[in-house]
């Protein structure tokens, strides 16, 4: 991935001026995208709840290749950004004996190397698209994790209702949020914190813009880092920017959130 610039950092995506300019230069993106657009005006009339519409889309894309529903074009491109994942919350924090709760657990593409590295029993993933599960049940059997027993939850929101309270010490959410519309961002935010044992913390990126605030389609939105900061410190919650994230090859940023009771010693 190509290392953020203030130029990338202040576009507007949304623009028609940015479309044309980025269309001139990959000009074999076009079809993909006019792809999107259409598939976007057509849920978004049968979906105005956004999860509903977005668990349609992901339906839509695991249908074609799984891997690429997550975000990944070759499968080499999967292992690695599933282990960027691992490595960054090996390095800073996560432990095996702790339970973790991977919000947008998708088909495992990080999943499978938490599972394999975490004690039985301790990784809880969920999502709102029940196909993507069902790829990410069969990513346990090819890497034989069944004896971990992993938590693989269908949700419809991201209450987290269902879940225990002060049981995790690590939640995680890998880009959830970059295909979330603010409110989406704030349900989350108003409810992590019941979940979380003390001295734990929340992981998640976004793609960030220091210019104007934009979505392209309804499935990308860019936010800038002062909003979501703000946002957490709305429910109550202490956050900070993990500017050694954007030192790895990934197209977004993160922030860590934690009850401002418990500390910055994870990290």
């Amino acid at each position: 991935m190509p290392k953020k610039t203030p130029a990338s950092l202040a576009a507007n995506r949304s623009a028609l001026s940015h479309r044309v300019s980025y269309a001139l230069r990959n000009p074999g993106r076009i079809a993909p995208y006019v792809r999107r657009s259409v598939r976007d005006t057509w849920l978004s009339a049968k979906h105005r709840d956004h999860v509903a519409y977005y668990r349609a889309v992901m339906a839509s894309d695991t249908s074609r290749n799984p891997e690429a529903a997550v975000g990944s074009r070759t499968h080499e491109r999967w292992l690695a950004l599933g282990a960027m994942q691992f490595d960054y919350l090996t390095e800073h924090g996560l432990k095996p004996g702790h339970r973790m709760l991977d919000i947008g657990c998708g088909n495992l593409r990080a999943g499978w190397r938490f599972i394999d590295y975490l004690d039985s029993g301790n990784y809880y993933g969920i999502d709102i698209s029940p196909d993507i599960l069902i790829s990410a049940k069969r990513t346990v059997s090819t890497y034989h994790l069944q004896d971990k027993l992993p938590h693989l939850t269908i949700t419809h929101d991201l209450t987290l209702d269902f879940l225990p309270q002060g049981h995790f010490d690590v939640v995680h959410a890998h880009s959830v949020f970059s295909h979330s519309p603010i409110e989406v961002i704030a349900e989350c935010l108003a409810h992590v914190e019941r979940i979380l044992a003390p001295g734990g913390f929340f992981d998640f990126t976004f793609d960030r813009t220091d210019g104007v605030e934009h979505a392209v389609l309804r499935e990308d939105f860019y936010y800038r880092t002062e909003t979501l900061i703000a946002l957490a410190a709305e429910h109550g919650l202490e956050a900070r920017f993990m500017d050694d994230w954007e030192e790895r090859p990934h197209g977004q940023s993160k922030i860590r959130v934690y009850a401002p009771d418990r500390g910055t010693e994870n990290g």
